[in-house]
């Protein structure tokens, strides 16, 4: 018996030690929350946000990091709560049971799926752009070009997910020097932009609702709810009890990196572009590194801004993949059907692949798939689902009567209430 209280008492003091000791696998988790985040969203925020001018966009910048780590760090603790090795689709029907657990996963696989669709979208977009106004040469068909980019993507995938989430963290440390290197190259060129809507304060409706419709864009932006199942799972096989308070340093570390670049670089974009041209790049349904390439005839900004932005948008692609894989796996299970390992994930590529490819030859437009799809839906899934376990299930109620709490339900609403707006009219 004084063996074994030994042997209990080594494991919680070795356990200790990791938590108190930030190790070299926190950092690639950090980075590959980083990594799910900046992607087709962010290089789209600086042309929704700046729009509605410099009042509404310093209030977004103060939300920017609450809205972010309070969120995600409720549906971390939400998979946390859960027996260990379950993701997020099986934690839900341990809480909820069989018939809530196939609905939510349905809605998890719906609030990401269209992700990928967004980000097939984008990279099509940003490679013709980039083959015909940097290169001079004539892109292959919109389809062609579609299939090749996505099959490739599709190609990473199969290494795995500790592959994928190691090489988006290795990509990562040059994107956010490439990130920074733009920001700060497009100083000398601020000539004000943005700050001209600056001395006129927008009428209460004005500023309110430019906000609301805003704040979906602004949570696909710092999003990466895909990954936050895979996260949980492993935080809790590697620290055990003290996985919520490792996973809440991870988040924190994750978030405040992700808004101090993303900002910088917003800001630097909207100082530079008036309200004119960033309307002008919405029109064009191209990201702002693509409208920046062909704005500026310097050749070094012409070439690395869609580089920076292939980059960003393949990797989140990847970090996306495996939470929309997830939630396929799990319909698919959940309707009584169970295939093979092998046979699952043969089907579930095949399913992105043709899906993926056909949305990316028909060229939506994505800011507003984002407004009405992607955002709104994850706003559901990312804060309010949460915040509804804490009031229901035992294992989260000693989260409850935390003012955060409040605040999340808040920024879900509005963001659900704009995909009610957005398709009434």
């Amino acid at each position: 018996m004084n063996d074994q209280a030994q042997s209990v008492d080594q494991r919680f003091d070795s356990a200790t030690t990791s938590v108190a000791t930030w190790n070299r696998q926190d950092t690639t988790w950090m980075l590959g929350l980083f990594g799910t985040a900046i992607g087709a969203g962010t290089l789209f925020l600086p042309i929704n946000a700046g729009i509605g001018g410099f009042w509404p966009l310093m209030i977004l910048a103060l939300l920017a990091f609450p809205m972010t780590f309070f969120a995600h760090r409720g549906l971390t603790r939400f998979v946390l709560s859960g027996r260990e090795g379950s993701d997020i689709t099986e934690v839900v029907e341990e809480h909820f049971g069989i018939k809530a657990g196939a609905l939510i996963t349905l809605l998890y696989f719906f609030a990401i799926f269209p992700i990928l669709l967004i980000y097939s979208v984008a990279l099509t977009n940003t490679v013709g752009s980039f083959m015909e106004h940097q290169l001079h040469i004539a892109p292959p068909p919109r389809a062609i070009l579609a299939f090749v980019l996505i099959l490739g993507l599709l190609a990473v995938v199969r290494c795995g997910e500790q592959v994928i989430v190691k090489a988006m963290s290795l990509m990562v440390y040059p994107f956010i020097v490439a990130l920074l290197f733009l920001a700060v190259f497009l100083i000398p060129h601020w000539n004000g932009g943005i700050l001209a809507t600056a001395s006129a304060m927008p009428s209460s409706s004005a500023l309110l609702h430019t906000l609301w419709l805003a704040i979906p864009v602004m949570v696909f932006s710092f999003n990466h709810s895909p990954i936050i199942s895979a996260f949980a799972v492993d935080q809790k096989r590697r620290y055990g009890e003290h996985a919520e308070e490792r996973s809440g340093q991870i988040l924190g570390r994750a978030h405040g990196l992700m808004v101090v670049m993303v900002l910088f670089f917003v800001f630097s974009c909207v100082l530079t572009l008036s309200p004119a041209q960033l309307a002008e790049a919405k029109a064009q349904n191209l990201s702002i590194l693509s409208y920046l390439a062909n704005h500026f005839s310097n050749p070094t900004i012409a070439f690395a801004a869609p580089l920076i932005a292939f980059v960003a948008i393949a990797k989140s692609f990847l970090g996306h993949y495996i939470g929309a894989s997830e939630g396929l796996k799990g319909l698919i299970v959940k309707s009584g059907r169970r295939p093979a390992a092998k046979t699952l994930d043969r089907v579930t590529a095949a399913f992105m692949l043709v899906v993926c490819w056909l949305v990316a030859t028909l060229n939506p437009s994505i800011l507003g798939m984002i407004e009405t799809l992607g955002g709104p839906i994850i706003a559901a899934l990312l804060f309010l689902m949460p915040m509804y376990a804490i009031r229901r299930v035992p294992a989260m109620r000693r989260y409850s009567g935390q003012a955060s709490n409040v605040f999340v339900v808040a920024v879900g609403l509005v963001a659900i209430s704009a995909l009610i707006y957005s398709l009434s009219v």
